[in-house]
């Protein structure tokens, strides 16, 4: 038997593997890792055992969440009222009470900025740190991109908890309707590529993926996978083979996928929806020690213009009817699942070692404008805006409560301490305890950075 039929024997269908991303563990047979420049020790550098990035797919607007500008003309500062936080030098939206509450517990970023402005190129600067070749553009995936920065973080540094170092829910990304880029290995190979949970409102579905075939018991499995080592006695030790076996047959897996097993007034305080379920998922890849999880709070950037009685369906990418979509539909959702998060995290002493960080790949522009190119019901939104936007960040050493950089009076461009995306990458490798300094290699021993940018050190 070859070795290709070897492995067709043991794994389960492709269909099955496209759901936990398994295919990223078997494409492509792994280099080792350069080990990251050593760093002095300084303030949140690897505090965080895990990292969580709750993406905001679309462009969510600073002047109606994080930063609005009461005193602006109506023209910029939109329908919106804000509210006093806990926090007495913050206000925030009138539509996110919850997040309120929960303003001293939280740092927020306010000078994000850089000049790419369309969802695809966008997107990939987001998730990869780097700049895309077409900027401003919507290009798809290739093999010859910068990987993500799960996958960067696999190369540096594998988990030796779990059997995915990086792992996103509720994907693939959709930018607009097509999968963006960023989010997988690029020139790393597939081997490197984050496991894709997609949907996970289906728990019993979701497990039942993990099963083996029925014509494949375990001890079929134990004897097929020594074949396979006598075949190609490297794979005994190659870890990318090794994960692969554990995650067919590994209890802890499973039970780490099952949502079924959470109280059910908790599941509803998550909210029983696709961003709210990814949420809670999570913080149970958090719990068994994944250290990189990326939740799309929303799985596309606009599907409201096809879907708009489906709030599942939302994206933050607002052109027309920002506020009726914002108050109807995007705000409480993402005031709900997010605070429920951040306090069942608290509660559960897990921020403490989690970094977490909410974003999108941009914001959106100052002034409220109506644009006919859009459908919907006629009423106007925001372009999109690179230049300024705002990130939450809270745990692992953050300062709860800090605002770190400053935007102008119309929100429009920072007034004080820009910050890239790039910078934000090396802040979330810096807190997991990789200097900005570490690099890897790909598959041709061509070394690369491991990010583009400095940590923003003041936030800890």
């Amino acid at each position: 038997m070859t070795r290709a039929a070897v492995f067709n024997a043991v794994l389960p269908s492709r269909r099955d593997w496209l759901r936990i991303g398994v295919p990223a563990a078997l494409a492509t047979w792994g280099m080792p890792a350069l080990a990251a420049t050593p760093q002095p020790a300084s303030s949140g550098f690897g505090r965080a055992k895990s990292v969580v990035v709750i993406f905001t797919s679309g462009g969510q607007s600073q002047l109606d969440t994080w930063d609005p500008k009461p005193n602006a003309p109506e023209e910029i500062r939109g329908v919106f009222r804000s509210i006093q936080t806990r926090n007495t030098e913050l206000r925030v939206c009138e539509h996110l009470p919850l997040m309120a509450s929960l303003a001293d517990r939280f740092a927020l970023l306010r000078s994000m900025t850089h000049d790419d402005l369309d969802h695809g190129s966008a997107c990939y600067l987001a998730l990869t740190g780097q700049h895309h070749p077409r900027k401003s553009s919507n290009p798809p995936p290739r093999q010859t991109d910068f990987p993500a920065l799960g996958a960067v973080l696999k190369r540096l540094s594998p988990s030796k908890e779990f059997p995915h170092t990086a792992v996103h829910v509720n994907g693939p990304l959709l930018a607009p309707k097509e999968v963006a880029p960023g989010q997988y290995g690029g020139f790393l190979g597939r081997a490197y590529e984050p496991a894709e949970l997609g949907n996970v409102t289906d728990t019993d579905k979701l497990v039942e993926s993990l099963n083996l075939p029925s014509d494949v018991p375990v001890d079929r499995l134990h004897s097929r996978q020594d074949l396979l080592a006598r075949l190609d006695p490297g794979t005994s030790a190659d870890p990318l083979a090794q994960k692969a076996f554990e995650l067919v047959n590994a209890p802890r897996v499973q039970a780490a996928f099952d949502l079924d097993r959470e109280a059910e007034k908790l599941r509803d305080r998550y909210g029983r929806h696709r961003s709210g379920q990814a949420c809670l998922m999570a913080r149970r890849l958090v719990e068994v020690g994944v250290p990189w999880i990326t939740v799309f709070f929303n799985h596309g950037i606009r599907g409201q213009d096809d879907s708009p009685d489906d709030t599942d369906e939302y994206g933050w990418d607002t052109h027309n009817d920002i506020f009726d979509s914002l108050k109807s539909h995007l705000l409480p959702r993402f005031d709900h699942s997010v605070s429920a998060f951040l306090e069942d995290m608290g509660v559960r002493g897990l921020l403490a070692t989690t970094l977490v960080v909410v974003m999108g790949e941009f914001g959106r522009a100052p002034l409220v404008a109506l644009e006919k190119n859009f459908a919907g019901r006629g009423s106007p939104g925001r372009k999109h805006w690179g230049a300024c936007y705002t990130v939450l960040l809270a745990g692992a050493g953050v300062v709860p409560g800090a605002l770190y950089g400053k935007s102008d009076r119309f929100a429009a461009y920072p007034a004080a301490e820009p910050t890239t995306p790039g910078d934000l990458a090396a802040t979330m490798f810096h807190a997991l305890g990789i200097s900005p300094d570490a690099h890897y290699t790909d598959a041709t021993n061509r070394p690369y950075r491991a990010v583009a940018g400095s940590p923003v050190t003041k936030l800890f």
